[in-house]
């Protein structure tokens, strides 16, 4: 039984060996198959977290027409006022923000790039972690600059007080009045290119002055300067001369004293106690007066007056005169006969 033992001892240590090693190598293989697991997988799973931490912010620039803008620069400040990146779009009017933290950003335009365009306003912006903010700025076209002036259409003096409406299509974009100086400006929006067109029109003249009615059209470029004038007559205050002078002198009569009547430069005598009427009372009674008071007349209605008048004054003249010889010898005659 012993020898039986003894044979049968090294098979079963040989049995016991197999199992043992086998269990022995177990642990190995299982550490040298899990050691390499955790080295290639430790240094991905830091930068992947790191990733996701982060943002950006993408930016396409173009104008009003659909044209992209190269050149355009850009400055990005975080919420402590602090510039976290800066940069210029590319031929393609893009622009990238890599590598950002999350957060509002303040976004600045520095410059548009080009001499047609303008700025926008500051905005706002906020990142996320993990991805691009995508962002499409459109710069719009400058502005027009107008000088509005009113002037007096004779003299080109400028005039205060003139309020016009400017504007395109059927809708006012611009209200300016003139002040003391005869101008005023202000500016227009321009949305091409090659320019916009305008309409002017004056809804109140100056005091004093007709309004300007017609309606004035102009066309205006991208930051180009353009001047606008309208013209006013002077209003008519006073009316024309309904009758003109003339030279005629005037047809009215003038006061003559009636025939026969004495005037207020004549001497009346009163009569003789003989009832026998003096020279100076014949005289009065046969000679017409000359008129008093009467305006001075010019031209060939004067001279039949004047004739008329000598020869009146003659007549009475003579007759007195021969009154008067008459009346001497009456009384010769009489002086006479008494004395006989």
């Amino acid at each position: 039984m012993r020898i039986r033992s003894a044979r049968t001892l090294p098979v079963a240590v040989a049995v016991a060996a197999t199992m043992t090693g086998s269990l022995s190598w177990a642990p190995t293989a299982s550490a040298q198959s899990t050691d390499p697991t955790p080295s290639s997988s430790t240094p991905s799973t830091p930068r992947n977290a790191a990733e996701a931490e982060i943002g950006g912010v993408a930016i396409r620039k173009k104008d009003p027409g659909g044209d992209v803008l190269a050149g355009a620069s850009f400055t990005l400040f975080d919420s402590a006022g602090k510039e976290a990146a800066s940069g210029k779009t590319d031929a393609q009017g893009q622009l990238a923000f890599k590598d950002l933290a999350p957060g509002v950003y303040r976004l600045k335009e520095i410059s548009s790039g080009s001499t047609l365009h303008d700025t926008v306003d500051d905005q706002d912006i906020i990142v996320t972690p993990g991805t691009d903010t995508p962002l499409t700025i459109v710069d719009p076209f400058k502005a027009a600059s107008v000088l509005l002036k009113a002037k007096h259409d004779k003299t080109g003096k400028l005039l205060a007080g003139s309020t016009v409406n400017i504007g395109s299509g059927d809708k006012t974009l611009l209200t300016l009045t003139t002040g003391s100086n005869g101008t005023d400006s202000g500016k227009l929006p321009i949305n091409s290119r090659t320019g916009s067109d305008f309409w002017v029109k004056q809804v109140k003249a100056p005091e004093g002055y007709e309004i300007y009615k017609p309606s004035k059209a102009f066309k205006a470029k991208p930051g180009d300067p353009v001047t606008v004038t309208v013209t006013n007559a002077k209003t008519a205050t006073t009316p024309p001369p309904t009758e003109k002078p003339t030279d005629k002198p005037t047809d009215k009569p003038s006061h003559r004293p009636t025939p026969g009547k004495p005037s207020k430069d004549e001497d009346t005598s009163t009569p003789s106690a003989s009832g026998t009427p003096t020279s100076n009372e014949t005289a009065s009674s046969t000679a017409v007066p000359a008129p008093a008071g009467s305006l001075a007349h010019t031209g060939a209605d004067a001279t039949p007056w004047l004739i008329g008048g000598a020869g009146v004054l003659i007549a009475a003249g003579g007759g007195a005169l021969f009154a008067a010889c008459r009346r001497r010898t009456d009384n010769a005659t009489d002086d006479g006969s008494t004395a006989s």
